[in-house]
Formats: structure tokens, C-alpha cells, sequence
């Protein structure tokens, strides 16, 4: 099992940017059968504050989410992907139907593993 933080307004579409992301829907995957089951819904409320991005509130969302393998989001700046990355969850911009984005990532995941 993974945990996978998605980066959606409605639960049905990846579509958010990592810090315009209010919230995150969190999935709990199953890596073999590739389904998933919605966990929560945890609202961290977003880095950007006036279109500047704030340390302090980019180190809070991703304390909230540091229980997660994996975010998923339709886009995210380098900074935030680094930092991401050091605090051991890999990000991913793969828009689309959640259930299809979080498919191409399992398989994806799984190809990397394979290769290692």
C-alpha cells in the first residue's frame, strides 16, 4: 500500500497546482490490484499567498502531507518538488481523471522498480 496526496478541487480531476492547492485528497492505493480508497480530505490551504510563495507555508503543507509516498498535481515549481523530494515524497504532474492519473503513476512506479 502507498499513499498518494492528489492535488483536486472536486475528487474527479487532478487539477490543481501544488501551491494553489487548498486541499489534497488522500488515497490509500493498493500497488497490485491498482485501486485506490479515499482516506480524507485534508485541508492544508496554499503556499502561494498573492502569488509569492512563502517558506513558512511551504514547509507547513508539506509537513501535513508527510505521512504521503507520493503527490500527485497537475503542475509544481522545481523548489517545492526539491524540497518535496528531501522530505522523502516524490511529486508527479500528470493531470487528468483522478483515477486515470493515479494508474499512470502505480505503472510507472512500478516500471522504475523494475529497472532498479
Amino acid at each position: 500500500m502507498v499513499k498518494i496526496a492528489v492535488a483536486t478541487t472536486d475528487g474527479k480531476i487532478v487539477n490543481q497546482h501544488f501551491g494553489k492547492a487548498e486541499q489534497f485528497y488522500i488515497l490509500n492505493v493498493d500497488e497490485e490490484a491498482i485501486t485506490y480508497d479515499l482516506t480524507e480530505i485534508r485541508h492544508t490551504g496554499s503556499v502561494c499567498q498573492g502569488g509569492d510563495h512563502e517558506d513558512t507555508r511551504l514547509l507547513e503543507v508539506i509537513s501535513a502531507l508527510k505521512d504521503c509516498d507520493y503527490v500527485l498535481v497537475s503542475r509544481i515549481g522545481m523548489r517545492a518538488r526539491n524540497i518535496l523530494e528531501k522530505s522523502g515524497i516524490d511529486a508527479y504532474e500528470i493531470p487528468g481523471v483522478v483515477e486515470e492519473s493515479v494508474d499512470k503513476l502505480i505503472r510507472f512506479s512500478m516500471v522504475q522498480g523494475l529497472l532498479t
